[in-house]
């Protein structure tokens, strides 16, 4: 009796290890490849993309586009509303040169949590003209992207389309002040949303985001040739 009891000790700790084995490991989150660090090859100019997710979408097929013609960079967050950008913007641009680089804010600061724009727009005009005469500090090439539609329906956190047009309208004015060069997603976006974006989103889908990127290689393409 008492060899049987410790023969069950036995199989019963032996098990142990095994069964702590057969536990599964919580899966490591992956990194958004938008955000892989970029080798600069010497040769080629250096591109900056400052935005929010909807640049993080199509950070990576605008590298693939201009592949051998650019090092293209992006900053290493979502860039958020201009409060946000103001608080970093230096820390982003760093002290490396810029040649191009190609910006956006907009879809943050109209977010409506609650009830209230979270950058009422005259703050936005205000923050973007910060934000403008800092990156033309750099020297670089500047484009402005202005901002794409949020779609009718019930969009989550509050967003209205009206207002991308109203704080568009307001961005577009700083840029023709300033002779910056505007990259004009939302006129490109809004008459194929329903096959580039995703349903009652903001955001957009994988090739949604390759056909921004089109656009975005183009205009940047464009910009270093001139």
């Amino acid at each position: 009796m008492r060899l049987l009891l410790i023969l069950a000790a036995f199989v019963v700790l032996a098990g142990v290890p095994a069964m702590a084995q057969d536990k599964k490991k919580p899966e490591k989150k992956q990194a958004d490849p938008a955000f892989a660090a970029v080798t600069d090859d010497p040769k080629l100019p250096r591109v900056l993309l400052i935005g929010d997710s909807i640049s993080i979408g199509y950070t990576v097929p605008t590298r693939k586009l201009l592949e051998r013609k650019a090092n293209v960079h992006r900053i290493p967050e979502n860039g958020g509303p201009t409060t946000n950008g103001r608080a970093k913007i230096k820390k982003w641009l760093g002290d490396a040169k810029w040649d191009v680089i190609h910006f956006n804010w907009g879809l943050h600061d109209i977010k409506m949590d609650t009830g209230k724009h979270q950058v009422p727009v005259g703050e936005y005009e205000n923050n973007l003209r910060e934000l403008l005469h800092a990156m033309k500090a750099t020297k670089a090439k500047l484009i402005w992207a202005s901002t794409t539609p949020v779609p009718p329906g019930d969009v989550k956190p509050v967003r209205r389309d009206d207002d991308v047009v109203s704080y568009n309208a307001v961005a577009k004015k700083i840029m023709d002040d300033n002779n910056i060069a505007v990259n004009d997603l939302y006129a490109f976006a809004a008459p194929r949303l329903k096959t580039i974006q995703l349903p009652v989103n903001v955001h957009f889908t994988a090739s949604g985001s390759a056909a921004l990127a089109e656009r975005v290689a183009r205009e940047i393409e464009a910009a270093l040739k001139d």
